[in-house]
This record gives C-alpha cells, structure tokens and sequence, in this order.
C-alpha cells in the first residue's frame, strides 16, 4: 500500500459606501431581539466564505451553502461588480464534498481546493482535489489531467498544494505531486491550466515530503521525513541537494522554513529563540548558515507566517504583523475607520486599488466590506454569520490560575449577560487538538453556551500550542495524566472564584476535548453532574495503533505514547464501570481523524449499566460538524440534554 497521511484533528449584497476615515459601525439595532437566540442561528452556515476578489477587482468568487430538507448544497459563487450579476459556478453536496479554498490563477481561471472521504486499501482516509474552474463558462474539471495521471505510478492522496502562482505567468501554476515514481517522493510540476500540458520542474525522491520556492519561481527548498526524523535541503543548480538541518521531531533544534525575500538566498525560518518559536532570516550564501532574529515574543511563540508582496517585491508582514511602513500606515487608517473590529485584509486585486475586508471582534464573527483606495471608501457587503447578532453574543475574559504543581495555566471566561446573582450552572469546554490553542476570537460553541444561560470556561492546558518550547514538551505522551490535572484545576478556580456552583458544573469538549470531558468524570466523578463529548477519543490505545496504516505513524507515537498497557489505563472505555453519571456521546460515521467505533465502543460498555447515556450518530457526518444538518442535530441534543441535566434559571432582560 502506498503511503497514506492521517490527519489528526475544520442579489447577495446590500452596498453603503463609507468613507475610510469615517468610523463605520456594523452593528445591528438589538431593541427588538430576543435574548435567547434559536438554536438554528449557532448551526448555521455561514452566509458568505472565503471571499475573493479577482485580480483585475471586477469580480469576487465566495463560497455560500443552499440547504432543503433533501440536500444540502454547497455552491461556489461568482459575483461581476460590473454588472451586479450573480452566477454559479459549482454545485455539490456538503455531505460528500468540502471545499475549503478558492484561489484565483488569473481573471478567468479560479482554482478550488476540496476534500471528501474515501478508503484505500480498506483503510478509511480524506483525500483533496484541486478542480479549476471556467469562470466565463462555468465548466471546471480536475488540474490533474487524464494524460499527467497516466504518468503516474499510482494517484496520491494529496493533490492541491499550490506551491506558486506566477501573475506574469498566469496560464501556469507550480503543483507539489506525490505518485509520479514508484517511491513515494514529492514531485514539483508545471501545468498549463489552459492546455493541461505539464512538466516535471524537480523530480521527487525517497522521503521527501514538501517542497519551497523562491521568488524567482525555482524549487529551493525540499523538506524530507523518515519516522520521527525531519531534514531540509537546498536544491542546487546541478540538481544536487546540500542538507542544512536536521533534527527530530516536537524537538527545540527545529528549523522550519517560511519563504524567501526577493533576494533568493534570503530564506526566512521559524526556531525557537530563548524558549519560544520566533522568525529568523538565514543567508543560503554563507557556509555556517548565520540567522539573524526578524521577531520574537518574550511570552508567546510567534505565529509562523510570512506574507510577500511581488508587486512591492519584498516581504510585507511577519508572524502576522506588517513591517512595511506603507502597509503599517495603510493597516492604521482602516483600524481608525472601523475602530471597535479586528480588521484583516483577505484579498486584493493585482494593482492593490481594490481590496476585501473581514472585520470581526470577539462578539461579532464577522463581516465583510470591499474597499477602494483610490476613492477611499468602503462598502458594507454582508455579515459572515447574519443570525449570530453581536449585541447578543459575550466576549471573552483572560484569565490565569495556578495548576497544582505551580505551572501558569492560561484561559478564558465567557459568562452570560443578565446573569443572576451568584454562582452560575457551568460548563467547562477544554479545547481539541490537543497542539491547538484557545483564544480571544469568536468562539461559535462557546456563544452557544454562553446564550443558554452557563458560564464557559477554556483553558490552555500544558501541551497547548503557542507557549513555548517546555510547555509543549510537557503535553507530550501527557494524556491523562497533568494534562487532565489542569483541566481538573480550572474548574477548582471556577468553584474557589464563586463563579461556579459546585453542584451544578458539566464538562464538554470535541475531539481531544471529548477525550479530556470522559476522562474527567472518570478521575473526579463527584465533580461533575454529566459530560458531553464529541468525536471524543475513548480507546487511546486504538487510536495509536490504527494510524500504523499511515506514513506519520512514528509521529504519532512519539506525540500520544507507544506503551500500549499505560494508554489502556488512560483510556476512559477501560473505566466504563466508574462512569454512572449523564453522558451524551455523538460521533459522525465518516470521520476520517476519530474513528466512529471510538464512541460506539463506550456507548455499548456503558449501555450495560448506565441509563443516563445517550448516542447519536451522525450518517456521512465528519470530523469537523461540516454542515449545518449535523450542527444542528448536535447542539439540538446538547441543548435537550442540558435542560435536563443541568438545569439554568430562566434569562430575563433586566
């Protein structure tokens, strides 16, 4: 079988012109809302996603879903700001198929990355495509041609990682192809998405995974893995590689590269800096390989992001944040036009004239508004999420409290507005991944919660991405053990704070999450008074072993843990027989990250003695709740298992 990949672990417009120096609220009047929203509203779809403006600004493709009681739709759609005309482009079932990103190749060709579920060799795994779509004809096919896939030796799992557009080539991509020889071996190919005529740029080899570009267009960089070991290479005029680093994996001599600078032998890398991951640049010239720090933060990782202008030819941000001085200013006066939203710009047109706009905070999810700099205006276009109104939503508070062996454990409250006096029926929602992280942005489960009348505690425990070096290290093989400790802890400071009523606190999650709520009531069963889990892991030691069919095997070892009589032990299906409070377990049956059988398994073991524990199984449901069906059967039962295991006093506007 050839090497598989698991992967762990998601007319339209009303136009008001503002000026971009004028503040611009985006609110809606709330005199006339009710408190409580339906829970339709937080399973919705999203009214608009991943806009994106053509690179002459004259039209803009989105994502939009269209759901009856037989189908549920996914449509790609084309808006002409010309002519104010709306056009489909694509129509497929969310059930079978995710698109995920829309990308324009030029003003006619806009490229679409999907997913969907499929098995190979009886092993059930999520495979991508990148189709190319016609926007003048609406026809769209597949960018691997019938001739380039007959070269192949077999076809991969993995088929859209675009690793350059070339705007003064815009008829060619540059595609990173796995299968083109018998060992698997990543590929760089050239294809013409006009005529389908393609070329092999650089060819793959035994163990290579990914490859980087430079500005010029020429594969550079090619990254290698082999079991729990990483190498990065330069490629070389002679087609030769000169290894620059290597080391192993969830190590603190990682070295990953970002991109190049204009100049091609200024490569910018992520590595750790005094503990924690900062941008560096390293000149490919000089034989010692010298980095000189770009960013650091002294109390967070940086993010590991560059963004390159080829129009100012020059690198524009790093780790989120622009250093350009024209993109600093420009970046300040639309946060003055717009001053109470995080304002990030998601697209732009090749003169950089005109641009698209999210604007979103920590009670709004979003909304979107197209700007023109040379009238310097901006038009409101509509809200990514129109039932979730902001005046109904909460925002989060930062909070920190101490584990029980000392660490600093970061995390977050959300409390529910006209909350009675006292302490509050909680709910304590540790997030999935585990390497993810929570943070200040909209949060659409925790505004669910918030709305129902509970207090939402999140937390970062040990293991969570974004704190360093040693604080990762320390959610390595953790499962169970201090990892659950600082969940168990963040619910003691929710009681000892009087924000929590001790008798009346639940614990949710997905995911890890689901894993961290089961295994929570069975260490501290007397502190909970039910659980809800979501794709949650029950079987740890199953999980291990089914990913041996994947080529990251050895990755997920070494981050879970291989010795198979201590995860039994951290797994809550071994405990069935300690779990006797409520539990609500749902899971989709073609979840491609947690297996279905995860929560069948401990529904069936609980089935024997417990009567407070509930299954719902979602059919063609994934991992990630995808469409709004299956978000609406969720939260539907974890509000009707709420209501009935930890009641709320009825929300009554003051």
């Amino acid at each position: 079988m050839r090497s598989l990949i698991l992967i762990v672990f998601l007319g339209f417009f009303c136009f008001l012109s503002l000026p971009i120096v004028a503040n611009a609220p985006l609110a809606t009047p709330s005199s006339a809302l009710s408190v409580e929203l339906p829970v339709s509203a937080f399973a919705s779809d999203a009214t608009a996603d991943l806009l994106t403006l053509s690179p002459d600004g004259k039209k803009i493709a989105m994502l939009q879903t269209y759901n009856t009681d037989d189908e549920q739709l996914t449509l790609v759609t084309l808006v002409d700001l010309v002519t104010e005309k709306n056009t489909f482009l694509v129509k497929a079932n969310s059930q079978d198929m995710q698109i995920y990103a829309l990308v324009w190749a030029n003003n006619t060709q806009l490229l679409m990355k999907a997913t969907y579920a499929s098995t190979r060799s009886g092993v059930p795994v999520s495979e991508s495509r990148l189709m190319v779509i016609d926007v003048m004809t609406g026809e769209h096919r597949n960018v691997i041609s019938n001739r380039l896939q007959r070269k192949m030796q077999y076809i991969p799992q993995f088929q859209t990682t675009i690793l350059a557009l070339m705007p003064e080539d815009d008829e060619h991509i540059l595609l990173a192809l796995d299968g083109l020889h018998n060992e698997p071996g990543v590929s760089v190919v050239k294809i013409n998405l006009t005529t389908e005529r393609f070329s092999i740029v650089a060819s793959g080899r035994k163990n290579l995974i990914n490859w980087l570009t430079d500005r010029q267009h020429q594969p550079r960089i090619a990254l290698f893995r082999d079991g729990t070991e990483y190498w990065i290479s330069e490629r070389l005029p002679n087609n030769k590689f000169r290894e620059l680093w290597r080391f192993e994996a969830f190590s603190e001599q990682q070295i990953w590269p970002l991109g190049f600078g204009q100049d091609p032998s200024m490569l910018y890398v992520s590595a750790y800096h005094e503990g924690r991951l900062a941008i560096f640049t390293v000149d490919l010239t000089a034989v010692d390989l010298p980095m000189t720090l770009v960013k650091a933060n002294a109390h967070y990782d940086t993010p590991e992001t560059i963004t390159y202008s080829w129009q100012d030819k020059e690198v524009i941000a790093v780790g989120n944040s622009y250093t350009s001085a024209k993109h600093i200013a420009f970046q300040q006066s639309l946060d003055k036009a717009l001053p109470d939203t995080h304002n990030r710009i998601i697209s732009q047109s090749y003169d950089l004239n005109r641009y698209i706009v999210l604007s979103s905070s920590e009670t709004d999810a979003g909304s979107y508004l197209l700007g023109d700099k040379t009238t310097k205006s901006l038009e409101y276009l509509l809200p990514k999420f129109a039932q979730l109104v902001p005046e109904k939503m909460v925002a989060k508070s930062k909070i920190t409290y101490k584990a029980r062996d000392g660490l600093t454990i970061e995390g977050f409250l959300s409390l529910p507005k006209n909350r009675p006096d006292g302490p509050l029926p909680s709910l304590v929602f540790p997030h999935g991944g585990p390497i993810a992280f929570d943070d200040e942005d909209f949060d659409y489960w925790t505004q669910f919660f918030v709305n129902r009348g509970y207090a939402v505690l999140q937390m970062n425990f040990r293991g969570s991405a974004g704190y360093g070096f040693d604080f990762m290290q320390l959610g390595l093989g953790g499962w169970g053990l201090q990892m659950q400790d600082d969940v168990e802890d963040g619910t003691q400071w929710l009681i000892d704070q009087g924000i929590a009523d001790a008798k009346r606190i639940c614990i949710v999650g997905a995911s890890y999450g689901g894993y961290a709520a089961l295994m929570g009531i069975v260490r501290s069963p007397a502190r909970y008074q039910c659980a809800i889990s979501f794709a949650g892991v029950t079987d740890v030691e199953a999980l291990v072993k089914s990913s041996r069919y994947f080529s990251n095997f050895e990755i997920v070892k070494k981050q879970i843990g291989d010795n198979y009589r201590l995860l039994r032990q951290r797994s809550p299906l071994t405990h069935a027989q300690a779990i006797s409070i409520p539990v609500l377990l749902m899971h989709g049956d073609q979840d491609r990250s947690v297996p279905v059988q995860q929560s069948r398994s401990l529904f069936k073991a609980l089935q024997r003695h417990n009567p407070h524990v509930q299954y719902i199984e979602l059919e063609k449901g994934d991992h990630h709740l995808s469409t709004q069906q299956d978000r609406l059967t969720v939260f539907t039962a974890m509000e009707h298992f709420l209501k009935q295991h930890l009641p709320t006093e009825p929300i009554t506007v003051r």
